[in-house]
């Protein structure tokens, strides 16, 4: 009987992987458990008879899951040129109710000639009556478009005698304006108000081009023009690109390249009217955190009945915005990249192993291909299926273009993890934000035993406050491998009665299949989870600007420890009707290889400084001192009930700069604001670069005797204006500068104050015309060091040397 036993463990698993579509796994189990059945058979003569049986029918069934698929029915000739006609119908009819009358006939035309060939061909009535209704259909509105008198059937009649094959592509779309390529600010969500200019400046456009380019492949900004895409070819359409690079795990088991066509007998984008979040599958790509993303996006679509991840895939129709199969095998995924949103083209063709199943991302509804396309889009940016690996927050701004944070579960007080759970728990039902949960690295045993995939990312699917008791509802996107621990469907101890009422579970129905779906209480979440990422729904604030701009690595210190006057800076000023302002700033990324490895740190730091130029880091205190880290967005937010201020500086920073970067800074918020970049208004630069202190020149500051013999400068100014003196030193030197007059009695001596390590700088206005006297020094005398001294003036100027 332990045999038996064993046998049934193992027929349970295979079950399990069958229903979850692991095919290699599911044979695999099904095979063991025949082979221990017919064993126990042998010893038990009462049951022999029905473990044998028992034992042929799991063979059977891992013999079946071995087989490679036929070719279904929609390789027939005649039915695929039916679906080309009947898309090409549809098309046709789009244009036409936008008044493209050109295209309009083109498309009819199109339609008429492929419906006749496949006429030809075909030996089934069904399929001849089809072709028939869209050879008469589109030929009678061709001609009437052309200006060919006909008589015309009452569309009422027309209708009652129209076949199925037309019902999705006669809807009458709404009319819209004409198409035009204007480039202007966008958002994910057009219920935003841009807060300031509507076009972009020429060096924001070459910005957006020069970052472009990803991976060597070419994604430009979306336009208005690109809905006019085409999507119909002569042969099935073929990505210029060639085909996404494999993955390893997928090199192992790659057969070859295959179009939906030729796995599905019906294909289509979508199988109902929303994607099943639960349907959702992770095979062989480590893309765990987008399939995450997918699921968490796919639920709020389904909940909330409004169009998130289905809004951004082409061809659809024009009247329902419904994204719609394509049998010429193009598609066109709207992305957010590097600032903007973009345009990304790929063909549908799919890889697989020997038995023709996918070795990409997928969903278990029936002919549902729509999670592959997506996936497949996204991993043609980041340089195919051999992905590094990335995270929610980032995923999801791709997707969406909702606001990403990064909330970290380690190391935080209590009240901020609790008031974490309040608002996570209010947004979401609100559906303002999406949310997934991320492991750190963890043990191989502790992992093993409680069900946790290290170093992995989790859907958020519910998040609940239940008699007392805080809950998730997280999605494995393997969709198998649970939680083991309090609360799943293992635990005996916690599940009561009203609470599995409450939130409609049944443990003991879970704990028969596993789908990767599992309730876990908040604190067990603390303990084994590091990082929660959020994607905030835009449509919470009302306003939004964004500038792009670029940081070249020539400009400024490789280190901003002592000067930030040189890191780009923006004014912000914000009616203070409003309650807060988010501020997203987003590095471009154009190579996998950055991406991978996040050498780049960045940040924003938020001074209230009336929107004038900063330039000690610490020199009034930032309001908010933003930590630097290693993700391509960073999101810091201002709360006017912290701050009576309403203008303030914005200081974009970067750790070790070595390289040029690009950039976008966006602002959101509930009430009006203006960001604008902070310009140099100086005209005319004088360096000094071979500045010293040396022997008696040496003098240190103005309290020893010997001040009189440090270096000394006569500036001349022709008019009157704003000055701008700074000194450089070495690290481990304190310095600082004084101004006199000689010769502009309406100036008083002004000098850098106290003296500071490194760097020193001093900012005058209204600086009359007349000669002036800067005497650079240490703190200490005899204290020799070489310097940089810069003067900077908004008139002309001469500078000479007297000491």
């Amino acid at each position: 009987m332990d045999l038996a036993c064993e046998a049934a463990r193992l027929a349970t698993k295979a079950v399990e992987y069958d229903k979850g579509c692991y095919t290699a796994a599911a044979a695999y189990y099904y095979t063991e458990a025949a082979k221990l059945l017919k064993e126990a058979a042998e010893a038990v003569e009462e049951k022999r008879e029905e473990w044998i049986k028992k034992s042929m029918d799991y063979k059977a069934r891992a013999s079946t899951l071995l087989t490679p698929k036929s070719q279904p029915e929609l390789q027939k000739p005649d039915k695929l040129m039916l679906t080309k006609s009947r898309f090409l119908f549809g098309q046709a009819v789009e244009a036409d109710e936008v008044n493209e009358n050109e295209e309009a006939v083109r498309l009819y035309t199109e339609a008429v000639e492929l419906a006749f060939n496949g006429r030809k061909i075909s030996d089934n009535k069904e399929y001849q009556e089809k072709f028939n209704y869209i050879i008469n259909k589109a030929l009678e509105r061709a001609e009437e478009l052309k200006g060919i008198k006909r008589s015309f059937t009452d569309e009422t009649n027309t209708k009652q005698n129209e076949p199925d094959i037309l019902q999705n592509t006669t809807q009458r779309p709404v009319p819209v304006a004409p198409h035009h390529a204007t480039f202007v600010r966008s958002d994910s969500s057009k219920h935003l108000l841009v807060s300031g200019k509507v076009t972009y400046t020429k060096e924001e456009k070459e910005v957006l081009f020069a970052t472009s380019t990803v991976n060597k492949h070419s994604f430009v900004p979306f336009m208005e023009i690109d809905l006019k895409e085409r999507f119909r070819y002569a042969i099935p359409f073929s990505d210029k690109d060639g085909p996404l690079a494999l993955s390893p795990k997928q090199s192992h088991h790659f057969h070859k390249w295959v179009r939906p066509e030729e796995i599905f007998s019906e294909p289509i984008l979508i199988a109902n009217k929303y994607i099943d979040c639960f349907s959702i599958k992770q095979t062989l790509v480590s893309d765990c955190s987008f399939v995450a993303s997918l699921a968490v996006s796919a639920l709020y679509e389904k909940k909330f009945g409004k169009r998130l991840l289905t809004r951004i895939i082409y061809p659809r129709k024009s009247g329902t915005k419904e994204p719609i199969y394509n049998p010429f095998g193009k598609y066109m995924v709207k992305l957010h990249l590097n600032g903007i949103q973009r345009k990304i083209i790929i063909d549908d063709t799919l890889p697989v192993d020997k038995y023709n199943e996918l070795l990409c991302s997928f969903s278990t509804k029936k002919n549902e291909i729509l999670v592959s396309l997506l996936e497949k889009a996204y991993m043609k940016v980041m340089g195919g299926y051999d992905f590094p690996g990335s995270n929610s927050s980032i995923d999801l701004h791709a997707l969406t273009g909702w606001i990403p944070e990064r909330c970290s579960l380690r190391d935080e007080p209590e009240a901020k993890i609790n008031a974490l759970f309040k608002v996570l728990m209010a947004s979401m039902a609100k559906g303002n934000v999406l949310a997934t949960v991320a492991t750190g690295e963890l043990p191989e045993t502790i992992a093993e035993r409680a069900g946790l995939i290290p170093t992995h990312a989790y859907a958020i699917l519910d998040v609940r406050h239940v008699q007392g008791i805080k809950l998730m509802m997280l999605k494995n996107p393997w969709s198998h491998v649970r939680w083991r621990g309090n609360y799943s469907d293992l635990d005996v101890t916690h599940w009561t009665k009203p609470l599995a009422e409450e939130l409609h579970y049944n443990p003991e129905s879970a704990s028969n299949f596993d789908n990767g779906v599992f309730w876990i209480d908040y604190a067990s979440v603390l303990k084994f989870f590091d990082i929660i990422y959020l994607s905030w729904n835009p449509d919470i604030f009302k306003y939004t600007f964004s500038t792009h701009q670029c940081w070249s690595a020539g400009v400024g210190p490789t280190k901003d420890t002592y000067n930030i006057g040189d890191n780009p800076q923006f004014k912000l000023s914000v009616d203070r009707s409003g309650s807060t302002v988010w501020i997203l700033l987003t590095r471009h990324i154009t190579d996998i290889e950055d991406f991978k490895y996040n050498k780049e740190y960045i940040t924003v730091y938020v001074y209230t400084t009336n929107g004038k130029r900063v330039y000690y880091p610490r020199d009034p205190p930032p309001l908010i001192e933003g930590v630097k880290i290693n993700s391509p967005h960073y999101l810091t937010k201002i709360k006017f009930n912290e701050t009576p201020e309403k203008d303030f500086t914005l200081v974009i920073g970067q750790y070790e700069k070595t390289t040029t970067i690009y950039y976008t800074l966006r602002a959101y918020s509930d009430s009006p604001f203006e960001l604008s970049k902070i310009g140099n208004p100086y005209n005319y630069v004088k360096k000094i670069t071979d500045g010293q202190w040396k022997g008696m020149n040496a003098g240190g500051c103005r309290n020893h005797p010997t001040y009189i013999n440090n270096p000394a400068y006569e500036l001349i100014l022709d008019s009157s204006g704003i000055l701008l003196i700074d000194l450089k030193a070495p690290k481990d030197v304190y310095i600082g500068f004084e101004i006199s007059p000689i010769d502009a009695p309406d100036f008083k001596r002004r000098d850098t104050g106290s003296f500071r390590a490194a760097f020193a700088i001093l900012e005058l206005d209204n600086v009359p015309a007349g000669k002036y006297e800067i005497v650079p020094s240490t703190f200490e005398p005899n204290t020799e060091a070489r310097y940089f001294l810069t003067i900077k003036a908004s008139s002309t100027m001469q500078v000479t040397k007297i000491r």
